[in-house]
């Protein structure tokens, strides 16, 4: 009996460690806060993040950046997402529907606009939406609307100035809105859909012909999923996000308050 005392000692101590090993593996899994964004928020998240996870010592911030309906799509199917931000409000009505959302956690917290870009060096003069008839346009790059926020608002301002018929031809469909973008800083399109924000992050290869209307405010909604494994995190980011010190950093980048 004796002689078995220190095997046992040194199995419960070693049975110790490994438990203490697993919690610290799920605690440092549960540290990290996965957080689903619309393709436009990438530079100005990215930015948040260091100054988020200075406030809040052990949370690693995970951004998916993406069309905010693929973005709810993952979600809807079970993808561990703790934080939605959506580019309309349409999505994220959509995930309120199907119960995807903490009852209550959902904030507006910029809004955008749209705009039509050319390349820098286009010769192209496009002064309204009628001028997307032009002989000298060949192909127009936008989201495709049934699933990025920004076609959308770019197929119904055509709508409503009775010009989808005469230049759905000449669409270019992207997955998102910064693949709309690249398309014109290429020069592979005569021109396209996007945010403000987006032209401005890549001013030095696309200008703004002008500001397009849109029949509703362009409204970023932002929301804790359900069923998180991170709820307390999630909450603080979203009021980062919505705080003076995270409303700076967006407006840096061309957000405008809600």
């Amino acid at each position: 009996m004796n002689a078995s005392r220190p095997s046992l000692r040194r199995h419960l101590v070693l049975a110790s460690l490994a438990a203490s090993l697993g919690l610290a593996s799920l605690a440092a899994q549960a540290a990290d806060l996965t957080v689903s964004a619309a393709a436009s928020l990438t530079n100005a998240f990215k930015e948040l993040a260091p100054a988020f996870e200075a406030q809040n010592p052990g949370t690693k911030l995970q951004f998916n950046f993406a069309a905010s309906d693929a973005l709810l799509a993952q979600i809807a199917k079970g993808a561990p997402v703790d934080v939605f931000a959506s580019a309309d409000q349409e999505t994220m009505d959509k995930a309120q529907a199907q119960n995807l959302l903490v009852a209550g956690s959902r904030r507006n917290f910029v809004n955008n606009t749209l705009v039509l870009i050319e390349p820098s060096d286009s010769t192209v003069v496009l002064k309204s939406l009628a001028d997307l008839g032009k002989p000298e346009v060949k192909r127009l790059a936008l989201g495709k609307p049934e699933g990025v926020p920004a076609g959308r608002y770019a197929k119904g301002a055509l709508e409503a100035a009775k010009l989808w018929s005469a230049v759905e031809a000449k669409a270019v469909y992207a997955v998102n809105v910064r693949q709309a973008l690249d398309y014109v800083a290429r020069g592979e399109v005569e021109a396209g859909f996007v945010y403000a924000t987006d032209a401005a992050v890549q001013k030095d290869k696309v200008k703004v012909a002008f500001t397009v209307p849109t029949e509703t405010p362009i409204s970023y909604p932002i929301a804790v999923v359900s069923g998180g494994p991170n709820a307390d995190a999630s909450r603080k980011f979203v009021e980062f996000v919505v705080s003076p010190a995270g409303q700076a950093v967006l407006a840096k980048y061309g957000f405008q308050k809600p």
